[in-house]
């Protein structure tokens, strides 16, 4: 007859590692996650649009920082291309942002993060 309740194996449930030494892993992990993620908020990525027109830098918490616009580029009558020449600036930086935290955070393998 088999026992019934409890681990398998006692309190050696989880591969036999003992939820003391998880939880420090777990709070080791925590911290490096921080750490990396204030790393990352430091620093400043850059795109240009428009053959070096418009440059925007953003931060690694992805706020803007600046935006440059050459006054070459401020056309009143064609409007519509600056605003499209601005959004594909700001998204560019954003996606080095995005870039960044993946080969940042992907180093920690942890399903479903990233």
């Amino acid at each position: 007859m088999s026992k019934r309740g409890g681990f398998p194996g006692g309190m050696g449930g989880f591969g036999g590692m003992n939820i003391n030494n998880l939880m420090k892993e777990a709070k080791k992990l925590q911290a490096d996650m921080e750490k990396s993620q204030e790393e990352l908020s430091q620093k400043e990525f850059e795109a240009t649009a428009g053959g070096g027109a418009i440059t925007v830098k953003v931060a690694g918490d992805k706020s803007i920082k600046e935006i440059k616009l050459q006054k070459e580029i401020v056309d009143p009558d064609d409007v519509e291309m600056l605003q499209d020449l601005i959004i594909t600036c700001v998204n560019e930086a954003l996606r080095k942002v995005d870039a960044a935290q993946s080969a940042q955070f992907g180093k920690y393998n942890i399903p479903g993060l990233m």
